[in-house]
């Protein structure tokens, strides 16, 4: 898997997957606080800035242990960090992982989450050599449907009642994308 002190910066063309740090505490928040991009979520959304410095020791702490990969997901033409795009739990013995995503609202509907799992793919299937990478997407969650469905994922099964977020019960659509059916 990665053996590196850091994520390695996975360029797109316009968007560039990178290590995240201190100084993008206040685009985590941006994002990791918008009721509207965290609807669909499993953990409800950051209350204050404080959370989002707790988040991204989490990410780094999670790195270390090499139980999570997120990568900040910026625009090549200013470095702004837009969104996360994120390699979860992933699995040397299996060759596989699950794979996470969040863009910020404002950056909704231009392409870029779909470049930038593109390039995240061509990484773990090329690079990480893995041979199934699955999504965990809430039924209602129409965008993160068609961007995986675009990508070439299969729905594979429903979770149903899988998560209990703020109080209220999800369901989870399974999906899954083989190596052999990527590109």
């Amino acid at each position: 898997m990665i053996t590196a002190d850091r994520l390695p910066t996975i360029d797109a063309p316009r968007v560039r997957l990178r290590w995240l740090e201190e100084r993008d505490v206040d685009a985590l928040f941006a994002i990791f606080s918008h009721p509207q991009v965290m609807r669909y979520w499993s953990s409800p959304p950051l209350t204050d800035r404080a959370a989002a410095g707790r988040l991204l020791a989490e990410i780094h702490e999670n790195f270390r242990a090499r139980e999570m990969f997120q990568w900040g997901v910026a625009r090549r033409s200013d470095d702004l960090v837009m969104g996360t795009c994120t390699l979860v739990r992933p699995d040397d013995r299996n060759r596989r992982s699950e794979v996470g995503f969040a863009l910020g609202l404002e950056h909704w509907s231009h392409g870029y989450m779909g470049e930038a799992l593109r390039a995240l793919l061509d990484f773990a299937f090329n690079d990480l050599n893995l041979h199934r990478i699955e999504a965990d997407i809430d039924p209602r969650n129409a965008g993160s449907i068609r961007t995986v469905e675009r990508l070439g994922f299969q729905q594979e099964g429903l979770l149903r009642e899988r998560w209990l977020v703020n109080g209220e019960t999800q369901d989870s659509l399974f999906y899954g994308l083989l190596r052999r059916e990527w590109r």
